[in-house]
């Protein structure tokens, strides 16, 4: 009896070390469940705010661009008619020096002192002054290029001469703004090779309705010219084409290619008109959506 007793005595001693072993690792669990949800909902949280953050910078370098780009122009612009125009006289390379000190540091004033000197034997004369690009290039600094178009006279001799530069702009945040790099020569801009792909008539269209929507577009552009929004609404649906109110006189349409597009016919084509205060030919080119519901109608 007495062994009998003691492992049973035994027996609940060790169930009741295992029940608390049992309850411990329950309360590690839970521990370890709010530590992996709450590093979780931290990790979300600096994602949605760091995604904000870069959205809001994003926002005011594109305000930036837009908002001091015409300043920049211009401002380009009016130094560059000051650093350009030049004479050999005293007085006029000190108005010059005087001129474009305003919108140099003073490292690039002194950079500039000999640029125009006395002994020089020609004049200069700014005609006229392109931007071409204005880039941004860090937080507050705008690359310019622009190209220069000067009349140069030496004695009696007068010849053309165009050049292309740039200059860097430091614009402060007040939009305060100075050159920071002299005008420095650039590659002179070009005109593209780029030729459009011809659009090319095709079988997609029977001659007859050719014929008949060619009959209309030369109806409406004799009374386009001086067409009212009234009188347009009868030709054209919503604002495919827009009242222009000029002096014109139409003449011709100029090699109108048509292709079929579902219900509708798509023409591309130019029309000649006479400007009858100028008296030049003026050529305007369209691409338009024309529908046959009874009458033609441009749609588009």
């Amino acid at each position: 009896m007495f062994k009998k007793n003691k492992n049973q005595t035994e027996n609940v001693k060790e169930k009741k070390v295992r029940t608390v072993k049992v309850g411990t690792h329950k309360k590690s669990v839970i521990a370890l469940w709010v530590v992996l949800i709450a590093s979780v909902s931290f990790g979300v949280y600096k994602n949605f705010t760091a995604i904000d953050m870069h959205t809001v910078h994003e926002t005011e370098t594109i305000q930036l661009r837009l908002t001091d780009t015409n300043g920049i122009e211009n401002f380009v612009k009016n130094f560059a008619k000051s650093y350009y125009t030049w004479n050999n006289s005293k007085e006029a390379i000190e108005a010059r020096t005087q001129a474009i000190s305003g919108y140099l540091t003073k490292e690039l004033q002194d950079l500039n002192v000999d640029t125009i000197r006395t002994d020089i034997p020609t004049s200069s004369a700014v005609l006229d002054v392109l931007i071409w690009d204005v880039a941004q290039s860090g937080t507050d600094e705008f690359i310019a290029t622009y190209e220069v178009d000067q009349q140069i006279k030496e004695g009696e001799q007068t010849s053309n001469v165009k050049a292309t530069y740039n200059v860097k702009v430091h614009v402060d945040k007040d939009g305060d703004m100075v050159i920071v790099k002299n005008p420095t020569l650039a590659p002179d801009m070009k005109t593209s090779d780029y030729e459009p792909k011809a659009i090319e008539a095709d079988a997609s269209v029977d001659a007859d309705t050719i014929n008949d929507a060619t009959a209309f577009l030369e109806t409406f552009f004799k009374l386009y010219p001086t067409a009212t929004e009234t009188e347009l609404a009868y030709y054209v649906a919503g604002n495919s084409l827009e009242p222009i109110n000029g002096d014109y006189l139409y003449s011709e349409l100029v090699n109108p290619v048509f292709t079929a597009d579902g219900d509708n016919i798509k023409v591309k084509m130019a029309v000649k008109f006479i400007d009858n205060q100028t008296k030049a030919t003026q050529i305007s080119q369209y691409g338009l959506t024309l529908h046959k519901d009874g009458n033609w109608k441009i749609v588009g």
